[in-house]
C-alpha cells in the first residue's frame, strides 16, 4: 500500500508520466498538471486499489485553491503515473468527498 508520502517525495514534472488516457481526461475536465502537483502536496490517500494491473494503485483526494480533485495514481520504478483525475460528483460522494454515497 502507498502512502500519500511515497507520491508527496516523487511529486517533481521529471517524474511523472500522464497516461493516455489520464491526458485526455485532463484535457476533458479542465484539470491542468500544477493542478495535479497542488492535489498530490497537500491531498491524501483514500482508497487503495492493490488489484490494478499493471501496478496497484490508490485515490487521491486534493484540492488546488478551491477546485477538489480526485486522481487516481500509481508509483513503480521512481514514477508515479497518473492514470485519471476529475473533480468528484457531489452526487456520488459525501460532503468530505472521501466517502461514496450509498445509492
Amino acid at each position: 500500500m502507498y502512502l500519500i508520502e511515497n507520491f508527496r517525495t516523487l511529486n517533481q514534472p521529471e517524474k511523472i508520466i500522464i497516461t493516455q488516457h489520464g491526458r485526455k481526461r485532463l484535457n476533458e475536465r479542465g484539470i491542468s498538471i500544477a493542478d495535479v502537483f497542488s492535489a498530490i502536496d497537500n491531498g491524501e490517500i483514500i482508497e487503495h486499489y492493490p488489484e490494478d494491473y499493471p501496478f496497484p494503485s490508490c485515490l487521491i483526494l486534493g484540492q488546488k485553491d478551491y477546485k477538489i480533485i480526485h486522481i487516481v495514481a500509481s508509483i513503480n520504478d521512481d514514477m508515479i503515473y497518473i492514470i485519471t483525475a476529475y473533480i468528484p460528483d457531489q452526487a456520488k460522494w459525501e460532503r468530505d468527498f472521501k466517502t461514496r454515497k450509498e445509492i
